[in-house]
C-alpha cells in the first residue's frame, strides 16, 4: 500500500466536502492510491485535511457514487479498478481537423471563463502547479525533447482545478490531448515555423496568462486566455488551409 501524504488541512474558502473529494480522487488518478489498496479511516482523513467526520462521511459518499471506492462494512473502504469512460466527443481517433477547430470555439468562451474565476480563487498550491507545468514546457524546449503536450495539457487542466469549480476540470478531463492542436497536425511545419520558436510563442502565452492569475487580475486573465485560444484556432486554421492547397497541388 502507498504512503500516506503528507497531511495539510484544505482551505476553508471552498466547499470541504469537494475539496476532499478532489484530494482523495486526485491521490487515486495519481496512482498514491491503487486499486485494491484501502483509503485512509475517517480518523485519518480528519486529520490529514483537517475536516469534520460529516465532511469526510459525504465525501466518501461521492467517491462510491462516482464507483472510485467500494466500502466493506466492518472492513473499510477500498479503490476499485477504474472504469472505461467514453468521452461524450466519442472516440479520439475519429476526430478530425475540423472537429479540432469546432472544440477550439467551445473553449474560447469556457476557458475564457476558467481563466477569469482561477485569477479571482486560485491558491497558491495551484499556482506552484500550474507553473511547474510551465517550467516543464519550457524544459522541452530548452533540451528539444519534444512538443510538451503533457506539460500543455497540464496548465491547462490545473487552470481549471483553479475555478474550484469541478465542472471546467471534467469537461476538460474529457476533452484530452484534443485540446492541444498539435496532436492533430504539424501546425508549426504548416505555419512555416521551426518548432522551437513555434512552442516558444506558445508558451509565451500560457505566461501572459499564468501572471494574470497570479497577480488575481480576472479581465487580464480572461483576455490572455482567450488571445491564446483565438492564436491557436488562427494558427489552426492556417495549417488546414496550407494542407489543402498541398493536396490540391498534388
Amino acid at each position: 500500500m502507498s504512503q500516506t501524504p503528507e497531511s495539510r488541512p484544505l482551505r476553508r474558502s471552498r466547499n470541504l466536502t469537494e475539496e476532499v473529494v478532489a484530494e482523495l480522487s486526485e491521490r487515486i488518478r495519481s496512482g498514491s492510491l491503487q486499486p485494491g489498496d484501502k483509503m485512509p479511516t475517517e480518523s485519518e482523513i480528519m486529520g490529514q485535511l483537517g475536516v469534520s467526520r460529516t465532511v469526510v462521511r459525504e465525501s466518501i459518499s461521492r467517491l462510491q457514487a462516482a464507483r472510485l471506492v467500494q466500502t466493506r462494512h466492518g472492513i473499510g473502504t477500498f479503490v476499485l479498478e477504474p472504469q472505461p469512460q467514453e468521452s461524450f466527443l466519442g472516440a479520439e481517433s475519429e476526430l478530425t481537423v475540423r472537429d479540432v477547430m469546432a472544440i477550439l470555439e467551445l473553449r474560447i468562451s469556457l476557458e475564457a471563463e476558467a481563466a477569469g474565476l482561477a485569477a479571482m480563487r486560485r491558491t497558491e498550491q495551484n499556482l506552484q502547479q500550474m507553473r511547474r507545468a510551465l517550467d516543464e514546457f519550457q524544459q522541452h524546449l530548452t533540451e528539444h525533447t519534444g512538443n510538451a503536450v503533457s506539460a500543455d495539457v497540464a496548465f491547462h487542466l490545473e487552470l481549471a482545478k483553479s475555478t474550484g469549480n469541478r465542472y471546467f476540470h471534467s469537461i476538460l478531463s474529457q476533452l484530452g490531448n484534443t485540446i492541444i492542436p498539435r496532436t492533430r497536425v504539424n501546425s508549426a511545419a504548416l505555419a512555416h515555423n521551426d518548432p522551437e520558436t513555434y512552442l516558444d510563442r506558445v508558451n509565451r502565452e500560457h505566461e501572459d496568462i499564468y501572471d494574470a492569475i497570479a497577480r488575481r487580475d480576472p479581465e487580464a486573465a480572461r483576455a490572455a486566455m482567450r488571445m491564446h485560444l483565438s492564436n491557436s484556432r488562427e494558427r489552426l486554421r492556417r495549417a488546414q488551409e496550407a494542407a489543402g492547397k498541398t493536396a490540391q497541388a498534388v
